[in-house]
């Protein structure tokens, strides 16, 4: 079956709502607005963002506002806290026949290479891209090098390879985080193939500094951006996201 991937694409490019790191890093992330989910379905909405992504919990109890919302859902499969101090490893809590009845036009799973564990994610990967593409859903994996092998090697050089990686085990879309070097980036995207990449928006920074480097990303002609923390802890978030949108779609 052909994957659907233009359900979660607008104009051939993609800015995702990420609103995943509740699991990953605890309510420390969140005020008094943006800790209810309600805020960010509609902030998606007025914002008209590509897609949003969830974990299984929010996805099945926001589920009636999600699909009032209109804007695709990706849910993410898989997740850990941030209290475990070793080699990370991220298990599968949710499945794609789950995911696709909660209304998902995507699903996500995050693999950490350079883990010990590394190559059970691989393994659950390879299973939830072979039955989400029998069912025609795109699968975006978060690879991030994590872990004691990856330490004292050049970051430009562990992002390319988790891109190249992407495209070695399918997956349609490949969610990086970007060291901040333009030519990096470039070949990263290039070693990608036809599989897209997008970059993620990691821990709140300037609002010059994170929009330079969303101007970066698609000067790279990398995918878009998958932003949480810069645009919902923002002072103004729809105004953030319209800055952000004038980049990635003009």
């Amino acid at each position: 079956m052909k994957v659907r991937l233009d359900k979660i694409t607008t104009k051939g490019k993609a800015l995702y709502l990420a609103y995943d790191q509740g699991m990953e890093h605890g309510p420390i992330e969140f005020n008094d607005e943006n800790v209810d989910p309600e805020s960010i379905i509609s902030l998606a909405q007025k914002g008209k963002y590509t897609a949003m992504i969830f974990q299984k919990g929010i996805a099945e109890k926001y589920s009636s506002s999600i699909k009032k919302s209109k804007i695709p859902l990706i849910v993410k499969l898989n997740g850990k806290t941030s209290l475990y101090k070793g080699d990370p490893i991220s298990r599968q809590l949710c499945t794609v026949k789950e995911a696709i009845q909660l209304g998902a036009s995507a699903v996500g799973y995050t693999i950490y290479i350079g883990s010990e564990q590394e190559s059970t994610m691989l393994q659950e990967f390879e299973k939830i891209e072979r039955e989400a593409h029998a069912k025609g859903i795109p699968v975006v994996a978060w690879i991030y090098p994590r872990g004691k092998a990856t330490e004292g090697k050049p970051e430009g050089e562990l992002m390319v390879y988790a891109a190249r990686i992407g495209l070695e085990i399918g997956a349609d879309v490949v969610k990086l985080k970007y060291n901040r070097n333009e030519k990096d980036l470039a070949w990263a995207v290039k070693s990608a193939g036809k599989t897209k990449i997008v970059i993620s928006g990691g821990s709140k920074v300037d609002e010059r500094v994170f929009l330079k480097e969303v101007k970066e990303t698609m000067e790279a002609n990398a995918f878009g951006v998958a932003v949480g923390r810069n645009v919902w802890q923002h002072k103004n978030p729809l105004e953030m996201t319209k800055k952000i949108k004038e980049i990635i779609f003009s």
